[in-house]
Order: C-alpha cells, then sequence, then structure tokens
C-alpha cells in the first residue's frame, strides 16, 4: 500500500499549560540574575528579575488605566524595550495585544483599531502625527506618556486578583496577516498556542539558558515576539535588539558585542547581512544555530550561512501566523541536505498532511498538494470573521495553508511555492521555487525571484527578476537562456529577465510577488 503524505510530531513531552505571566514569573525564580534583553542601540540591560518586576509595574499601570480582561491594546512601534514590556504586561492581566505593522499609514491604522475594537493604543513618538489624524484616543506615545503611565500602577493585589481570573486558553494577541488581496485579517492567539510554539522551537535549537538570540526580525510580527521573545522565556535564554528594524551591519555587529549563540533571519535578511561589504571585519564565531524563515530557503544561502558565518546548527521553520507560527522545523542533527533542502518534520504535537487542492484527499508522499496542519498550533480563529475562519479552518480542524509542499519517505517536507504563484505555461506547472534554486547557482546572482507573467500563446511566460552579486555584470535574458540550457527542462527557462536593485518586501522580509507581477505588466504592456 502507498505510504500518504501525513505525519505527527509525536513525544513524550507534555504541553505547557500555563499563561505567559505564570511562565516569565517562573523563569524569573529559577534563572533571576541572567540576562533576559538587551537593547544594543540604548544601552538597556534587563536580567529577568528586573524583566519581570518592570513588567509587573506596566501590568498594574494598564489596569490603573481601566484596561479590563479582554480589551484590546494596540502597539505600533519598532522593536524595543518597551515594546516587549506591553507585550509581556497585557498577557499578564488578560488582555489582548493588537501588533500593529510599523509600515502602515493612516487608512491601514484605522482599519485596523476599528476591525479589532482597540481601546488603548501605545504608539511611538514618530507615529504621533498619523494617530491624530486617525482620530484615535486613548493613546500612550513612548517616551513622552512612559512615565506617566508608570504613576498610573494600581497595588500589586490588585494585580494578583486579575491574574487569577486568567485561563491559558484566552485570546491574547492579535496578528493581522499581510494578506495580497482584501482586507487584512486577524489571526487571534492564545497563550496555549504561542507558548508552546515557543518552546519546541527553542527546543530543536538546543537552547539553554545560556543562549543568547540575536532578533532583527520585526517584534510585531510571530517571528520576533513568540519565536524570539518567547522562545527565550520558556529556557531563560537572552533576546539581543541589535536595531529598531533590520540592518545587516548592526546585527553582525550585535552578534559579535553580544556573543549571540543563534540568529533570525528571514531569506533577505541573511543575503543581506553576506552581502555586506564589512562582512569578513565581523567575529562570528559565538553563533551556533538559529532559525531561517518568512519564505522559501534558497539551498545555496543557506549552505553560505553554515559555512561562511559558523550556524552549523542553524534549522529552518515553515509555518504561518495562523499557526503561531511554526509548523514544521528541520532539526540541528539533521544532516546538511535536509537542513538546507526541507523545512523539516512536524514539530511535537502538530500534524500536517498534504492534500489534493481539488478533492481533498491526502495525496502520496512524493506526490506535490496543498499543506495542511492541526493540533495545538491552530489560531483560535480570524477576529469577528467568521466567514474567513470557516475558509481556512475546515471541520476536522485542519489549517489550509495555500501552500504547495511535497513530503518524503521519512516525513520531510519540502515547500514548493504558493497554489496562488504556481506558473502554468503552455499547460505545464511551473513551481518557481525549483526555479529559483537552480538560479542562485549562477555565479553572478545574488538574489532571485521567479513570477509567471501573461502571454498570449502560452497562457503564462516565466520571467526573472535578478539582484547581481556586487562587481558583477548583470545577466541578460539571453545568457541566463544560455545557462539554463541542457540543465533544466525548457519550459521551465525564464523568457524574460528583469535586473532589479532589490524586490519590492513587506516589513517582515517576506517578498511581495503580487507587487512584481503588477509592475512587470505594466511595463511590458501585457495588460
Amino acid at each position: 500500500m502507498t505510504e500518504l503524505s501525513y505525519a505527527h510530531g509525536t513525544s513524550h513531552e507534555p504541553l505547557l499549560g500555563t499563561t505567559i505571566g505564570a511562565l516569565l514569573r517562573m523563569t524569573a525564580e529559577h534563572v533571576g540574575n541572567r540576562d533576559a534583553l538587551v537593547d544594543v542601540p540604548s544601552g538597556t540591560r534587563w536580567s529577568y528579575r528586573e524583566l519581570d518586576d518592570r513588567v509587573d509595574v506596566v501590568a498594574r499601570g494598564l489596569l490603573g488605566l481601566g484596561v479590563a480582561k479582554g480589551d484590546r491594546v494596540g502597539i505600533w512601534a519598532r522593536n524595543r524595550p518597551e515594546w516587549v514590556l506591553v507585550h509581556l504586561a497585557t498577557a499578564r492581566i488578560g488582555a489582548i495585544l493588537v501588533t500593529i505593522n510599523p509600515a502602515y499609514r493612516t487608512d491601514e491604522l484605522r482599519y485596523v483599531l476599528k476591525q479589532a475594537g482597540v481601546g488603548l493604543l501605545v504608539a511611538a513618538e514618530e507615529y504621533r502625527a498619523m494617530v491624530r489624524e486617525a482620530g484615535h484616543d486613548p493613546t500612550v506615545f513612548l517616551g513622552t506618556d512612559w512615565a506617566g503611565l508608570i504613576d498610573k500602577a494600581v497595588p500589586a493585589a490588585l494585580l494578583a486578583d486579575r491574574e487569577r481570573e486568567l485561563s491559558f486558553d484566552d485570546p491574547i494577541n492579535i496578528q493581522y496577516t499581510s494578506g495580497t488581496t482584501g482586507f487584512p485579517k486577524g489571526a487571534t492567539l492564545s497563550h496555549h498556542n504561542v507558548l508552546n510554539n515557543a518552546r519546541f522551537v527553542a527546543r530543536r535549537q538546543g537552547w539553554t539558558a545560556a543562549d543568547r538570540v540575536c532578533v532583527p526580525v520585526p517584534f510585531y510580527h510571530c517571528f520576533g515576539s513568540v519565536v524570539g521573545t518567547l522562545a527565550a522565556i520558556t529556557h531563560g535564554a537572552c533576546v539581543v535588539i541589535p536595531a529598531p528594524s533590520f540592518d545587516a551591519r548592526a546585527t553582525l555587529a550585535a552578534v559579535e558585542l553580544e556573543r549571540c549563540t543563534a540568529l533570525y533571519g528571514v531569506p533577505t535578511m541573511f543575503i543581506a547581512e553576506l552581502a555586506e561589504p564589512t562582512f569578513g571585519d565581523f567575529d562570528l564565531s559565538s553563533l551556533r544555530t538559529g532559525v531561517m524563515a518568512g519564505s522559501p530557503c534558497p539551498v545555496e544561502v543557506m549552505k553560505r550561512v553554515v559555512a561562511e558565518m559558523g550556524m552549523t546548527e542553524v534549522t529552518i521553520c515553515y509555518g504561518m501566523t495562523e499557526t503561531s507560527p511554526v509548523a514544521t522545523q528541520s532539526r540541528r542533527e539533521d544532516d546538511l541536505e535536509r537542513r538546507v533542502s526541507t523545512v523539516g518534520t512536524p514539530l511535537p504535537h502538530v500534524e500536517v498532511k498534504i492534500v489534493d487542492p481539488a478533492t481533498g484527499l491526502t495525496v502520496p508522499r512524493g506526490e506535490p498538494g496543498e499543506f495542511l496542519t492541526r493540533g495545538y498550533s491552530v489560531m483560535l480563529g480570524y477576529w469577528d470573521m467568521p466567514e474567513r475562519t470557516a475558509e481556512a479552518i475546515d471541520a476536522g480542524r485542519w489549517m489550509h495553508t495555500g501552500d504547495l509542499a511535497v513530503m518524503d519517505a521519512a516525513g520531510y517536507v519540502s515547500i514548493v511555492g504558493r497554489i496562488k504563484d504556481v506558473v502554468i505555461r503552455g499547460g505545464e506547472n511551473i513551481y518557481p521555487a525549483e526555479v529559483e534554486e537552480f538560479l542562485y547557482t549562477h555565479p553572478d546572482i545574488q538574489d532571485v525571484q521567479v513570477i509567471g507573467v501573461p502571454d498570449e500563446h502560452y497562457g503564462e511566460q516565466v520571467m526573472a527578476w535578478v539582484i547581481p552579486r556586487a562587481g558583477a555584470v548583470a545577466p541578460t535574458a539571453a545568457a541566463l537562456r544560455d545557462f539554463c540550457q541542457g540543465r533544466i527542462a525548457s519550459y521551465k527557462i525564464p523568457r524574460l529577465v528583469k535586473v532589479v536593485d532589490a524586490f519590492p518586501l513587506t516589513v517582515t522580509g517576506k517578498i511581495r510577488k503580487v507587487e512584481m507581477r503588477e509592475q512587470s505588466v505594466r511595463e511590458l504592456g501585457l495588460g
């Protein structure tokens, strides 16, 4: 009988049944004197005992402002120590933190505030004008109003009373997806969702209280707040903030200065770090592990991260905001081939299956289909959007990701692309990730993205956007065809090439292929 594409993360380790606030207290009791948070730009350095005390004060201040259990509190700022305090303090009082993308502008801000029903907003001073334009009140501005928030702190006994009312199944975070069509949807996550996911992601990296993770990814996203901050708390490790937003040089400098053992990033961040002109000046010998995630991880980039950055135990994670966020992760003990070419196996207590998008039936191993996942990590739902929730989570509680994947005989999963990104040329399905992986082997290409554009004869045609290596001659369409000829199937060879300095990105570093297609259609007159 053919084995089907289904796997589950068996584990003898039980799930945590606690809240974020309670776990932070426990960690502070066990490793109170160890570094919990270091912010390199400001020089802030807090131990776990200091972090726990500061979170208490902010939580009591929020209570003093009248924030009730279940109230939505928005936060709109780049990475900074106060972001972490608000994150942990809202969870400690049972408020729901609404994380707002720093790239948003007034209309997007207004939409999120209304859709989530945000009461109190905590915002960086730089956004004051837009907050005023959006007409939102009350707002606590970081810096000018922060002392006032602290002054509102109620007695500790009132905080203890509130904590006794909390359950680990309570919603504590709404994170808006950066969807490419329609309005953003607010994935609603519980203590149980995020704490357990954070813990097992850290486990696969082999973390202990001695680890120090450099987090250049944004806190407003699960990568920064869950896989970063909460993962550290579950193991008593230290979070290092290299800069308010991603800066390749600042990231490398923070790793050296703080002797970080782990480094996070999406592929574009690692590519930028490797391309940093002063890369060779930094001592990265402390690095051991980390996570590359957020979008398909090119094999050639992974190999360079291992060889040139010393991250011999680096892991790849796959998931989405709706799954808290990680569903599968490679193991640090996996052989290099599996760690660079797959997204690993399911995390403990997580199920995955790959199905035919048309029939919903599980496909045999080795065949592509849609990636589905089920378990503790699947969100509670989209905030106040029951219809959209029902579209994403079926009757069996399987989360439909919209991603195409293949599972091998050993249960390792490879992502081959988004269903909507598949290029259909003359009836042939072309997975952009497969073509991109091959083009990364071109000696003059630093980064590449493949899209489909309209074609009168074939329906769609393959197009490559290329960022050349520094000092290299940008490859022409003809040169790229010559490079591909006889090495990949002819129908997969890009017929169109656009040379660029950068790709359009979301604030989390994900490639905006929709924008690339739209721009290409306009420039080529294919509308």
